[in-house]
């Protein structure tokens, strides 16, 4: 039986019904925007969902709900945990000032090994490497508290540092990835948020990283394009649905309405992206789960009071995160995004679903082969990243 749930627009953000199959029941989950859509010109907007209760607020539980590492893993064929010689960077914008203690109940609670500033697992910094941290943002903490989940999720064994950018201005951010980037150890950065790419050419070149995996998300508003997702030197992370399924892998994907994709009007075309539909850079390259209505366990921030709590998430602020993850657990060279491309047989196709209207329609439908809300696919192990 259908429950439906009719959508809400919500202060400074919007809920958007989504479908959640438990067993032979579908139903409607509630979901809001951590980041809204009203951001000011040359800024970006994280790109994750939080779920509801019937109230209207961020479902907030004692213990958690939504997809656990081993799900993920399991789903994904992820057997390695990584090192500690290999850093995964987190980009994200404001102060998380509960980063490492919100982050130590998630791993605790799953059986991951502790990541703490003492240990040398986790630091934290601003845009530029040092330690005066700018001012915390609510929506951005929770985005940045599922960014350390998913990359602890993957690469449990790697090592972690979050950066803050001193704003969300595309600016800003593409410092914080700069930076990123060349701190010691890092293999990969996940960026987790999406502008217009109007302008974009002046910060492209901060992205710009050979030998560093800068994976993006690819948006969480159906088919279109946003940057960093379409710059030629990142690795484009689109979204899926998630589900359990009676075959031989266990799970089965389709491509989530939600997730961004599309043609360039400003990149040109990468030199190992063969579609030929798009004449100029092509969004995404790959995917993994991004449905909130098969969402992720999160412990972090709540949008009302100072405690955190287990919520469960979804955007392509989900996928983003896991790929980090998974290029850390996979520990070798780097070479943009073109890796995926030479190690199809390392990826799940997935070959329905679709995110909008569009010509040719492989740009907004899934398709066997590459299309653009799922890429090539999702990660069947490592060995493609």
């Amino acid at each position: 039986m259908a429950l439906a749930v009719a959508a809400l627009q919500l202060a400074g953000a919007s809920a958007s019904a989504q479908d959640l199959t438990a067993g032979s029941i579908l139903k409607k989950v509630l979901t809001r925007e951590v980041c809204g859509h009203d951001v000011a010109v040359d800024h970006a907007r994280c790109h994750s969902h939080v779920v509801l209760d019937r109230n209207g607020n961020d479902l907030a539980t004692a213990t958690p709900s939504g997809l656990s590492p081993a799900s993920l893993r399991s789903a994904y064929n992820v057997t390695g945990s990584g090192s500690a010689g290999t850093v995964i960077a987190v980009v994200d914008a404001y102060h998380y000032a509960n980063a490492e203690s919100d982050l130590a109940v998630y791993r605790s609670q799953f059986g991951l090994p502790a990541c703490t500033k003492a240990n040398g697992c986790f630091k934290q910094v601003d845009q530029n490497g040092g330690t005066k941290y700018p001012s915390g943002n609510k929506g951005w903490n929770q985005e940045a508290a599922l960014d350390l989940d998913m990359v602890s999720a993957m690469c449990p064994s790697c090592s972690i540092v979050l950066v803050e950018a001193s704003s969300s201005s595309m600016s800003n951010l593409a410092t914080a990835a700069n930076t990123a980037a060349q701190l010691s150890g890092v293999r990969a950065v996940s960026n987790s948020y999406g502008g217009s790419e109007s302008g974009s050419t002046s910060y492209a070149s901060l992205y710009n990283h050979l030998n560093v995996a800068m994976v993006v998300s690819s948006g969480d508003s159906g088919y279109g394009v946003q940057f960093p997702a379409s710059s030629p030197h990142v690795t484009a992370v689109g979204g899926t649905s998630l589900k359990t399924a009676s075959n031989s892998r266990g799970w089965t994907e389709t491509a989530w309405s939600g997730a961004g994709s599309g043609c360039s009007t400003v990149y040109a075309k990468l030199s190992w992206q063969t579609d030929s539909g798009c004449a100029m850079r092509t969004v995404a390259d790959v995917s993994a789960v991004a449905d909130p209505a098969t969402g992720v366990a999160v412990y972090g921030p709540k949008k009302i009071g100072t405690k955190s709590a287990w919520q469960v998430y979804g955007g392509t602020s989900v996928a983003a995160p896991i790929i980090a993850g998974i290029y850390g657990v996979n520990g070798g060279p780097v070479t943009y995004g073109a890796d995926p491309y030479s190690h199809t047989n390392s990826l799940y196709d997935v070959t329905s679903g679709s995110n909008g209207s569009c010509s040719p329609s492989y740009l907004c439908t899934a398709t066997a082969g590459y299309d653009g809300p799922t890429g090539l696919g999702t990660p069947n192990g490592a060995t493609a990243f």
